[in-house]
Order: structure tokens, then C-alpha cells, then sequence
């Protein structure tokens, strides 16, 4: 699931979305974000700011007060997403790694991933990992944008931080989603409430 952050979008909200839909459930619900695609005129105040704001996060058992970040359902998706660190050194810049040696002992723990400069042929970019890791891409331009997003078997949901009428209704348009949020979080669907669905493999 990727978000498009434009490059007239209001920072604050798209760093507080993107963190939001990332790392909220320790990155596993189904419409999480994994892929925050950046247009390059932003790309480095945009990836500062987010990496600031994940790194305030508390990690933590999720029935104490104040804990953004639980642990994971269990130690085999943690060894899983643990590999995925391993791969994240190969294929792009790791900015934010975060240590929760401390909570061994409490839980299946693993802290917030942020990893710049991933190509959108990665695997950090094509597959579903279904925890706390964020691949941040680079795009030229609006259309790169739309290119790298629909460019994975999967279609889950997406989102676009914007302030352009034009841009959205682009997007709109060209986002090959199931579930496309403008200028929002991508998760928080109510359950037989709200329509949701996803497209190609989702």
C-alpha cells in the first residue's frame, strides 16, 4: 500500500498520516502503509521530518497507556520481518532503525524501519511484509508517482496528500486501488460501514 505525498501537500499532515497508517498495529493491518512515494522538490524535508516523528513513537505492551507501537502476533512474523532488516541494507539507506532490546523479554518486539532511497523494483517495494517497515521512494514527478504506486501485484489501499484540485483528480483517476484516501490516514476502514475491497492480488 502506497501513499503519494505531492510536492504542495501540507507536511504536517502527511507526516502524522504516514506515520499513522506505517507503524499503528506495529505495521500489520492489511492497509498499512509500506511505500511512501515522495515527489523529489520535498523528498529530503519530507523524509526528516517523518524520520523525527517516528523516532518519538513509544514502543511498548499494547495494553499500557501511551504506546503507540505493540509487538507483533508472534515470533515467527517477527523473524520474518526481522529478515526484511537484513534486506533493507541491501536496497536502500536505513534511516530510522529503532533498538527494543529492552522489551525481549515482554514480547515479539520489533521497532520502526524507515529506509530511504529503495528503487521501486525492491523487494521492500513489491512485497507484503506485514509489519513496522517503510520504504521511502523518490518520484520525479506526478505521473513517476502514479507509475511507482501502480507498478505491484498488489492494490490494497493508497492515499495522496495534495493540495491541488488538479492533482487529485489525477490521482483519482490513475490510482489503480481499491481503497483510495486523499489527504488522510490510509487505515481505519469501519467494518460493514464502509465499502472496502482491493484490486489485482489484494
Amino acid at each position: 500500500n502506497a501513499i503519494i505525498v505531492d510536492d504542495d501537500a501540507d507536511l504536517d499532515e502527511a507526516v502524522l498520516g504516514v506515520v499513522h497508517s506505517a507503524f499503528s498495529y506495529a505495521g500489520q493491518k492489511c492497509s498499512a502503509c509500506s511505500r511512501v512515494i515522495v515527489l523529489e522538490g520535498i523528498y529530503d524535508t519530507f523524509l526528516a521530518r517523518l524520520v523525527e516523528a517516528a523516532k518519538a513513537l513509544k514502543i511498548g505492551p499494547a495494553d499500557e497507556p501511551g504506546t503507540f507501537v505493540g509487538p507483533v502476533i508472534d515470533a515467527e512474523a517477527r523473524a520474518r520481518i526481522l529478515n526484511y532488516h537484513k534486506i533493507a541494507a541491501a536496497e536502500g539507506r536505513i534511516v530510522l532503525q529503532t533498538d527494543v532490546a529492552a522489551l525481549a523479554a515482554e514480547g515479539s518486539f520489533v521497532g520502526p524501519l524507515v529506509v530511504a532511497d529503495v528503487s521501486p523494483e525492491a523487494r521492500l517495494a513489491q512485497e507484503e511484509i506485514f509489519g513496522p517497515v517503510l520504504a521511502v521512494l523518490r518520484a520525479k514527478d506526478l505521473d513517476d508517482a502514479l507509475r511507482i504506486a501502480n507498478g505491484t501485484r498488489y492494490a490494497l489501499t493508497g492515499g495522496l496528500y495534495s493540495r491541488s484540485p488538479v492533482n487529485i483528480e489525477k490521482v483519482r483517476r490513475a490510482f489503480v486501488v481499491g481503497n483510495l484516501y486523499i489527504n488522510r490516514g490510509i487505515t481505519g476502514a469501519l467494518v460493514d460501514r464502509q465499502p472496502f475491497g482491493g484490486l489485482k492480488l489484494s
